[in-house]
């Protein structure tokens, strides 16, 4: 059976971050209310999603796991910029 890593941890089915999700189960994934993704649809801000007609949208689940990557902070004072962090000296 072919699989590809999906991260360190575990091991996921072949297209499994490819496959378009419910705003549901991706509210649950983030854990997220689905009024929270809504939001974020009206005024930018959330993972990228899929708008399959008017009224049905669904999201990819590679977009929101990247998304929820590109948010990780090693502390609160982490700004999440391309600088790498400051390093305390021992010498000063």
């Amino acid at each position: 059976m072919n699989k590809e890593v999906g991260s360190s941890s575990s091991q996921y089915p072949v297209g499994y971050w490819d496959q378009l999700v419910t705003e549901k189960e991706a509210a649950k994934f983030l854990g997220y209310s689905v009024r929270a993704l809504q939001n974020w649809r009206l005024r930018g801000g959330g993972p990228p999603f899929v708008k399959v007609s008017s009224r049905s949208v669904r999201y990819r689940r590679g977009d929101f796991r990247d998304w929820a990557h590109e948010r990780r902070r090693t502390s609160t004072s982490d700004t999440g910029g391309d600088a790498p962090p400051s390093k305390l000296s021992l010498d000063d």
